[in-house]
C-alpha cells in the first residue's frame, strides 16, 4: 500500500517562495471525492508535517455549457463528499465565484496550496491564472488517472494499440491502493462563508443556473450512490461484461461514467475492486481495457492537442476523405432543432436521443451510432461535428470532459483508421441500422425509450 505520493503526478504550477501560514488549503475542483483522492492525501500529509490544519476549498463557478442537469448531479456529490470530509475531520468550505477569484481569497492565510489536475483547457487556464495571484507555492496533484498522463507519453497517441503497450508496462506501479492519513489537526471549525449544500436544487435557483436541462430523471450524485451502481455491476453484470457491454438491451455496462466525470469516485478504486472479486478474467480485463487503457487514451488527446474539440484537429486523413465527400448527395438532412426533438426519420437514433435526454446517459455502442448518424445526415461534416458536441455536452452528466470530446471524434475518425470508401463518410468508419439488428434485439431498445408503437416503424 502506498504511502507517499508518487512524484509523477506532483506539478508545481508556481515558484512562489515558502511562507508561515496557518493551514494548507487543498482546492478540490476535479477530484470532488473525500476518499481515493492523492491530492487531497498530499495535503494533509503536508499539514501535519508542520503540525497545521488543512482545509479544502471548492469555488462554485460557471463551467462551459454546463446546466442545471450537471449542476444538482454535482451538488449532490458535493454534499456526501463535504460529509465525509468532516468524518475526517476536514472541513470543505464552498463559495460562488470563479477560481482565479475564490481560491486566492481562501488561501490569504495559507502556507501551501495544493490542486487537483485537469486535462481541459478551461481548467488549465483556471490553474496558470490562480497560479499567477497565489502568494504561497502551488502545486497540483493528477487524481484522475491510474497512470499519470505524463509518464505514459510525452505527445498525443495515434490510438489504442499505440497507447496500450505502454500504460501495462506501467501498470503494476500505480494499481495498488493508497494509504489516507488522518489529519493531526481537525479543521471543519475553520469553514466560515461557505454556501449551505443541504438543498442541491435551491443552490440551482439562487445562483440563476441554466434551468433549461432537467435533473436526469434516475441518476442522482455522490460516492453512496456510485458504490450502489459499482457494486450492482459486480454482482450481477461483470461476469458477462465481454458479451453484455455491447448491447444496450442488456446494458451490461458499469455505469460509473458520470460519477468518474465530476471525481466522486476514483478509477483506482473501482479498479481494485473489479480485479478482487471472483470474475472470469476475460471479463475484468475487458472492463479495465475501458476504464483505463480507453479512458487514459482520453486524458492523453486533451492533455496534448489544445484543439480537442475543434474539426480542424481530427486526424488529416479524416478531414481530407470528408472533404473528398463533402458534396455527396445526403438521403436526408436535418437541422439542430430536430435532432435535439429526435425528430429523425429513424426509431433507432430517435431512441438514443430520448435516453439521453430523459436520463443523462447513453449507452456506449448506441452513442457511436448516434454520432456517425450525425454525420451521415447533417449538410457538412463540421456541422456535423458541432451538432454533436452541443448535444452530448448538453444532455449527458458525463459530457464536456476528455471522455465526451474524444468520444464524439472518434465518430470522426480519431484514434481509428480508414475503411472501406462509402458516400458521405468516405473512408471514416461506417454504421448503419442493420449492424444493430445483428448484434441485438434493437426493437427493444426503441420500445423501451419510445414505446411499443414504433415496432411498426421497421
Amino acid at each position: 500500500m502506498e504511502t507517499t505520493i508518487h512524484p509523477a503526478r506532483l506539478h508545481p504550477l508556481n515558484a512562489a517562495p515558502p511562507r508561515r501560514g496557518k493551514y494548507i488549503l487543498y482546492w478540490m475542483q476535479q477530484a470532488q471525492r473525500a476518499e481515493f483522492n492523492p491530492a487531497l492525501d498530499h495535503a494533509v500529509k503536508q499539514a501535519n508535517a508542520r503540525g497545521l490544519p488543512a482545509v479544502a476549498g471548492f469555488a462554485l463557478t460557471r463551467f462551459p455549457e454546463a446546466n442545471r442537469r450537471h449542476y444538482q448531479f454535482m451538488l449532490e456529490g458535493l454534499r456526501e463528499t463535504q460529509q465525509r470530509l468532516a468524518e475526517r475531520g476536514l472541513g470543505l468550505c464552498v463559495r460562488a465565484g470563479s477560481p482565479e477569484e475564490v481560491v486566492p481569497d481562501l488561501a490569504k492565510s495559507a502556507t501551501l496550496v495544493v490542486g487537483d489536475m485537469g486535462y481541459l483547457r478551461v481548467q488549465r487556464e483556471w490553474r496558470a491564472q490562480v497560479a499567477k495571484r497565489l502568494a504561497c507555492p502551488f502545486v497540483v496533484v493528477e487524481t484522475d488517472s491510474i497512470v499519470p498522463v505524463a509518464a505514459i507519453s510525452d505527445h498525443a497517441e495515434f490510438a489504442a494499440r499505440t497507447i496500450r503497450p505502454k500504460i501495462h508496462r506501467q501498470l503494476a506501479e500505480f494499481l495498488k491502493p493508497a494509504k489516507s492519513p488522518a489529519a493531526a489537526v481537525p479543521s471543519v471549525a475553520l469553514v466560515k462563508r461557505s454556501l449551505a449544500l443541504d438543498d442541491p436544487a435551491g443552490v440551482c435557483r439562487r445562483l440563476s443556473i441554466d434551468n433549461g436541462v432537467p435533473p436526469s430523471d434516475r441518476l442522482v450524485g455522490g460516492l453512496t450512490a456510485a458504490n450502489r451502481w459499482l457494486d450492482r455491476f459486480i454482482r450481477h453484470r461483470l461476469a458477462d461484461y465481454a458479451e453484455d457491454a455491447s448491447d444496450p438491451v442488456r446494458d451490461g455496462c458499469s455505469g460509473m461514467s458520470p460519477y468518474l466525470h465530476f471525481g466522486q469516485i476514483s478509477s483506482l478504486d473501482i479498479a481494485l475492486r473489479v480485479e478482487a472479486v471472483d470474475a472470469p478474467r476475460v471479463a475484468q480485463e475487458a472492463f479495465l481495457e475501458q476504464l483505463i487503457v480507453r479512458r487514459e487514451l482520453s486524458l492523453n488527446a486533451c492533455w496534448f492537442k489544445a484543439g480537442y474539440d475543434r474539426y480542424e484537429t481530427l486526424p488529416a486523413w479524416a478531414r481530407q476523405t470528408l472533404e473528398k465527400h463533402r458534396r455527396d448527395k445526403r438521403e436526408y438532412t436535418y437541422a439542430f432543432p430536430q435532432w435535439e426533438a429526435g425528430a429523425t426519420h429513424d426509431p433507432c437514433w430517435n431512441a438514443a436521443q430520448a435516453e439521453m435526454v430523459r436520463t443523462g446517459r447513453m449507452h456506449n455502442y448506441m452513442r457511436m451510432y448516434w454520432g456517425k448518424k450525425i454525420l451521415e445526415w447533417s449538410r457538412t461534416p463540421e456541422e456535423a461535428f458541432e451538432t454533436a458536441l452541443r448535444l452530448n455536452n448538453k444532455y449527458e452528466l458525463d459530457g464536456r470532459d476528455p471522455n465526451g470530446f474524444v468520444g464524439v471524434a472518434w465518430c470522426f475518425g480519431l484514434h481509428d483508421r480508414p475503411w472501406t470508401e462509402r458516400p458521405t463518410f468516405g473512408t471514416v468508419r461506417y454504421m448503419n441500422a442493420n449492424g444493430l439488428r445483428r448484434k441485438f434485439d434493437i426493437e427493444a431498445y426503441v420500445a423501451r425509450w419510445l414505446g411499443p408503437q414504433e415496432r411498426s416503424l421497421f
